[in-house]
């Protein structure tokens, strides 16, 4: 019996992207289409390589010959005539490469300029079947994916939706019921253009959460692909890597080109992946992934923690951190391997994965005179992560030249941060701060310091990091500000974000500027258990 994969369509997914669909009058190539009923086609024999007719004399003898007027006869009538092969396909063989022949009501083409179709899929079945269909492995074998494994398909945050609802009966992922007609930018997440892309909100990323965790915890899979955009798929899944208690691996794909498009990575990091999933080189002793999510492109396995995309190209992904990264080989024509271990806890023995997740934690709110604590629901009833518990966690970076002076000559403070704590405290109980400082130790000026510190006697936890790609550390300065150790400020702000979740807000002083012994004391000791975090994960 083959393992089954859990298979979850991310945001934005250009691995789940295609062409769009035209007509041969316009240009348009050939589609994955089915037949309606069965056909008899005659096909040019030798014409599957130019060096077949080289071993002509291996092959039994034709199914006929065609004349150039196109009729068929058991033997050859002129020296023009070719030798044919007589093939019956039908409908349940698949999908067949055809020309586009929809016609828009309003008559014409379709071109890919004025085309209303979606080009991206609305959950991954298509995807798989297209890859066992037309793409072979290594061995020349088609059916690639389904040699190796059963899959069942979900639309967590899908790239492509019903815009005019579908029927139960016609539903290709593992959902039940009919699906309500959704609207892009709400049910689906895609791009259109350079600069327009739908992101999902904190809200969405929670319910992500909670049904990769229901999904997982079901005992009905070996582990999990998840597809997303190469621009957020690093955040993903270092996201899922410190939320969701499973013992399962979780394998991240990308690609940087459409499927179907000349030079297509995806199939193939598909199909690394699923090898790897079967293979289990990701078990350790007790049987539980060893290894960690991970983002498997160009037959490399990145960590989700250090994996970044550095440019728009197939191997356009580095390792931040300066320490590692790549754990494992997918290439050549061995069996992966896994060849070092990372050492940051994650999944299962993640501190603040959703099962060591209180039910309610303190947060903070502005009130007359100060700032108060109130209660924030985390999980419901049934375990889950709240949506509108999710903390708000704003990125600040420095940059020289920035500070201002006052005309008396004194330095002045940054009004983002200023502006930023006032909104958080306004309406988000959960918020903080990562500043984004120096390379490489995440350093900035005493007056941002004084006001970073403002914000944390305020009940908003600071994390300190280097901006850009650190290849080093960023150290634990002051006893009151986390270090983001190396850790790159976007995953900073997801460590944070989790930080929140487990801990709540910190306890605000009565007066932020100017915080009591007692007061800087509570903070310290709260401060160093967002650190341990930071410090393993």
């Amino acid at each position: 019996m083959k393992p089954q994969i859990a298979v979850f369509s991310g945001p934005s997914a250009t691995i789940q992207n295609t062409p769009s669909l035209e007509t041969p009058e316009a240009s348009g190539g050939l589609h994955p289409q089915r037949l309606a009923a069965p056909v008899v086609v005659f096909v040019e024999q030798f014409s599957a390589h130019p060096l077949e007719a080289d071993a002509a004399e291996l092959y039994a003898r034709p199914d006929g010959y065609v004349d150039d007027a196109g009729n068929i006869h058991p033997e050859p009538t002129s020296e023009s005539d070719r030798p044919v092969c007589r093939v019956e396909i039908r409908p349940e063989d698949g999908l067949f490469l055809l020309p586009f022949a929809g016609r828009p009501r309003s008559g014409g083409s379709w071109v890919a300029e004025s085309s209303a179709h979606q080009s991206f899929y609305a959950d991954a079945s298509r995807l798989y079947e297209e890859i066992d269909r037309f793409c072979m492995d290594d061995d020349g074998r088609a059916n690639c994916l389904a040699r190796l494994a059963d899959f069942r398909y979900f639309r967590t945050l899908p790239s492509g939706g019903y815009t005019n609802g579908l029927p139960a009966e016609r539903r290709t992922d593992e959902g039940s019921g009919d699906i309500a007609p959704e609207r892009r930018g709400e049910k689906f997440f895609a791009y259109s253009t350079l600069t327009s892309t739908d992101d999902p909100s904190l809200q969405d990323l929670a319910r992500a959460t909670n049904h990769v965790q229901r999904v997982l915890a079901s005992g009905a899979y070996l582990g999990a692909q998840w597809l997303e955009s190469t621009t957020s798929i690093a955040e993903t899944l270092y996201w899922l890597s410190l939320l969701v208690d499973t013992r399962l691996p979780i394998v991240g794909h990308a690609a940087q080109r459409r499927h179907r498009t000349i030079g297509a990575d995806g199939a193939h990091n598909i199909l690394d992946g699923v090898r790897y999933i079967v293979s289990e080189v990701w078990r350790n002793g007790g049987g539980a992934d060893a290894v960690g999510p991970l983002l498997v492109v160009d037959e490399l396995a990145y960590t989700a923690r250090e994996v970044f995309k550095r440019d728009a190209r197939p191997g356009g992904y580095d390792v931040s951190g300066g320490h590692g990264g790549i754990v494992a080989d997918l290439g050549g024509g061995g069996p992966p391997a896994v060849t070092f271990l990372p050492n940051r806890k994650h999944t299962h023995d993640s501190d603040v994965r959703l099962s060591r997740l209180p039910d309610a934690v303190n947060g903070v709110a502005r009130a007359e005179g100060g700032v108060r604590e109130v209660s924030v629901a985390i999980r419901d009833s049934a375990g889950a992560l709240c949506p509108e518990a999710m903390p708000v966690v704003t990125i600040e970076t420095w940059t020289p030249y920035r500070g201002l002076r006052s005309k008396t000559g004194s330095p002045m403070g940054d009004p983002g941060i200023d502006a930023w704590s006032a909104h958080h405290l306004q309406g988000h109980p959960l918020a903080g701060f990562v500043y984004a400082g120096a390379e490489p130790y995440g350093k900035t000026n005493e007056t941002v310091l004084q006001e970073l510190s403002g914000v944390v006697f305020s009940g908003l936890p600071v994390v300190l990091c280097s901006r850009g790609i650190p290849g080093g550390r960023a150290y634990p300065w002051l006893p009151h500000l986390i270090s983001g150790d190396n850790l790159a400020a976007p995953k900073a702000r997801l460590l944070l974000m989790a930080c929140l979740l487990k801990f709540g807000a910190l306890p605000p002083a009565v007066d932020p500027s100017n915080p009591t012994a007692d007061e800087l004391a509570d903070t310290h000791r709260r401060v160093s258990e967002y650190q341990a975090v930071f410090d393993t994960h």
